[in-house]
């Protein structure tokens, strides 16, 4: 029988780092066991935002004791709706200590001057699990996927050329390529519906900082260059493609993006520069990659089943965008 809660919500700037540094160590323990990632540096780094007390959020309290938490970041116009996590007794009573602070938090922003758009991805929670809190204040919901692919590095391949086009070089990436990478990003999601979740994609300034932000930053795991690729047309030098990948655990990498140019799709770059990765990442002793896409972007999820990759676990993207309201 479930125990019952008595939960207080409290301002997030109320708590030290060391208070709430317990919950966000079992929280980053959920990371390894269900997405096999290793979220310590991310949660270092977040304990230092926390006791610089400028995060707004929520803590939840049961009996005088912590047991949820939830905050936000502000980036302009828009809110991103940053992490929500809580412990209990059982699945049912941390989803509802969950539910019941993010009610909260979408109430702080939907009153707060000036929020326009409202984007939030919870990897840890399965789609639907969460939703009564976003679609009680109208958001949108976008099913996303995380996939996984198991490489086999007890036998290492040998160096092997990717299969590409004549007129095409891959280049390791370099931090020569930021300009034209983020003009790249921007090209390949125009009208796309990965748009609709990531407003970053909608303009050249948003795609340079979504590029900082993947390389910069361990919000995505820790950049890795060694493991990353551009493709060149070598007739123009135009940037026709890239690979994106991140180190998440010892053994585990992240594409964190994978995107041809429209001109060139369907000529098998997005197949050969993923091969090309995949063998490297075995050589390299890595066990396995994973990814996030859009279920309803088909042609993608095609490719990385074709490849061999497995959905893992299914989750929501939401956002609340009254500016451009959803039709």
């Amino acid at each position: 029988m479930a125990v019952a809660t008595q939960l207080e919500i409290l301002d997030l700037r109320h708590f030290s780092a060391r208070q709430l540094r317990p919950l966000l160590e079992t929280e980053s323990r959920v990371w390894e066991q269900r997405l096999r990632w290793n979220y310590q540096s991310s949660t270092e780094l977040l304990l230092q935002y926390l006791d610089s007390r400028i995060l707004p959020g929520f803590v939840a309290l049961d009996r005088g004791r912590i047991c949820g938490f939830t905050f936000c970041v502000y980036e302009g116009q828009k809110a991103v709706v940053g992490d929500a996590f809580a412990i209990g007794n059982d699945t049912a009573q941390m989803l509802q200590t969950t539910q019941t602070l993010l009610h909260q938090l979408l109430q702080l922003l939907q009153h707060s001057p000036g929020i326009q758009r409202i984007e939030s991805q919870l990897l840890l929670y399965d789609a639907g699990s969460i939703n009564e809190a976003f679609h009680a204040a109208g958001f949108s919901m976008y099913p996303r996927l995380f996939m996984e692919y198991n490489l086999d590095n007890t036998s290492p391949q040998a160096r092997n050329e990717p299969n590409l086009p004549p007129n095409i070089d891959l280049l390791r990436w370099s931090a020569d390529h930021y300009q034209a990478a983020a003009e790249l990003i921007h090209e390949c999601y125009l009208g796309h519906i990965d748009a609709r979740i990531n407003d970053q994609y909608c303009s050249l300034h948003g795609s340079l900082r979504f590029l900082h932000n993947i390389v910069r930053f361990p919000g995505c795991g820790v950049f890795e260059p060694d493991a990353s690729w551009v493709l060149r047309d070598r007739s123009n030098g135009a940037m026709v493609g890239m690979l994106l990948c991140s180190r998440v655990a010892s053994d585990v990498a992240h594409v964190t993006q994978l995107c041809i140019a429209p001109g060139w799709r369907g000529h098998g770059l997005g197949r050969a520069v993923l091969d090309y990765c995949s063998n490297h990442l075995a050589r390299a002793g890595f066990a396995a990659i994973t990814l996030t896409v859009t279920e309803a972007n088909q042609q993608a999820v095609k490719l990385y089943q074709t490849h061999g990759f497995f959905i893992r676990h299914r989750f929501d993207a939401m956002v609340l965008d009254r500016a451009n309201p959803t039709p």
